[in-house]
């Protein structure tokens, strides 16, 4: 009877005690194995076009880790799908970004073009990559474990002025625009210009309505705070940043201020945060403002002189005074701020790889994500917070998009004059 009785102890002892606390590497691998990397922003489609003009042959997507040359100033590409898959990556916009510094008509044609290599380099690797348009889609290719490949145009010059260029670009594939890239457009101010509209004028206001009619999301990024704030007032469904971070953290003029993340939070928009150090740490924002600093003295002394002095005096700058990367800590201070003050339904991941030439140490390319999961939760984001992080929060935001322009099929198009 003893025997029998200091085992039922045991037993209801056993019971009783705690469950085993996961590892902060035990708590991210769950959390990627139930909601997948949902990235904002990558810019293979335009690495393609600057180093094959767009001529896939003979490029092979599964490695591109041997991709760097040199004698072109070109480093190793930072996506492949080897990477893609070892990031925990299952949904990708892939930007069909062209410069701002084209004409209207070179815009329309530029992204057109990028719209087409984007969609054949997802064709061409179809046993990988799933194509889509909608959130439906994205679910369907997560079951058939695939990457769900979706387009954003990066930049309002890509629609050339013409809601109806908007309306075409829409039909064939793009699902988000940026307003802005790094210039003003004809309707929205830039971040990173001296600002015209003070914010968006009519048109740009009609933009932002047109696209949520269609369905496309409206991203942010690169715009003003006061073309942000305009946009967040006309809106009717979420909004997107991209590829952005919290300018309280970094003060650069391309992050999200207090007052838009403020207004963000009622919209039910996310910010997708960046890994790159110019826009994550203050250090490399003062760093790149001092070596600007730097270049303009060492011009104005050398002046008459080959440029290639100017070269080798900065070269010799730059080796005394190395450029601060952070870490991935510093992109989890990123995330911390916005979700301490709007909330982890708030947030996602916008990497801008391929777009950028370095990263924070540790993020340096699309394997990386999972110790981005580790540090937060060793900082003590739940595996549900990180889950929202991952994709929870893009779908949300899409499916709200689709379900608002659903409520719209019977408004007719906003319509503007053509310009010839």
């Amino acid at each position: 009877m003893r025997a029998i009785l200091l085992a039922s102890s045991a037993l209801l002892l056993g019971l009783a005690a705690p469950a085993a606390a996961r590892t902060p590497e035990q708590v991210a691998a769950a959390a990627l194995a139930a909601a997948p990397v949902w990235d904002g922003h990558n810019d293979i489609p335009m690495q393609l076009r600057d180093r094959h003009k767009n001529v896939l042959a003979g490029f092979d997507f599964q490695d591109t880790t041997d991709s760097a040359d040199p004698a072109k100033g070109q480093i190793a590409l930072q996506t492949d799908l080897k990477r893609l898959r070892a990031g925990k990556v299952g949904a990708q916009f892939w930007s069909v970004y062209v410069p701002a510094s084209l004409s209207d008509t070179q815009a329309v044609q530029a992204t057109i073009e990028q719209i087409d290599v984007a969609r054949r380099l997802i064709g061409q690797n179809s046993a990988e990559l799933q194509y889509c348009e909608d959130s439906a889609c994205v679910e369907r290719a997560w079951k058939q474990g695939k990457i769900a490949s979706l387009l954003g145009m990066e930049g309002g010059h890509s629609m050339g002025g013409s809601l109806a260029v908007l309306r075409q670009l829409h039909a064939l594939g793009a699902r988000y625009m940026t307003l802005t890239h790094s210039r003003n457009n004809a309707w929205a101010d830039s971040a990173t210009d001296k600002p015209v509209h003070g914010g968006l004028n009519a048109l740009g206001r009609d933009v932002v309505r047109e696209m949520q009619r269609l369905g496309m999301l409206v991203d942010l990024s690169h715009v003003s705070e006061e073309a942000m704030l305009d946009a967040l007032e006309v809106a009717k469904a979420p909004v997107i940043f991209s590829h952005s971070n919290a300018l309280a953290v970094s003060s650069h003029p391309r992050n999200v201020p207090d007052s838009a993340l403020d207004k963000l939070k009622a919209n039910g928009g996310i910010v997708m945060v960046n890994f790159y150090p110019l826009f994550v740490v203050e250090q490399t924002r003062q760093w790149n403002m001092a070596r600007a600093a730097e270049r303009a003295r060492l011009e104005a002394l050398h002046l008459g002189k080959p440029a290639a002095t100017v070269t080798a005096a900065l070269a010799a700058w730059e080796q005394a005074n190395p450029q601060p990367l952070g870490t991935v800590a510093d992109v989890a201070n990123h995330l911390d701020y916005i979700a301490k003050r709007i909330g982890a339904d708030h947030v996602g991941l916008g990497a801008d790889l391929d777009g950028i030439d370095n990263t924070v140490v540790g993020l340096e390319d699309a394997s990386k994500y999972p110790a981005l999961f580790v540090e937060l939760a060793r900082r003590g984001w739940s595996q549900a917070d990180l889950e929202k992080l991952a994709s929870r929060n893009m779908m949300r935001v899409l499916k709200a998009a689709e379900a608002y322009a659903a409520t719209q099929k019977g408004q007719p198009p906003i319509e503007n004059p053509v310009s010839f």
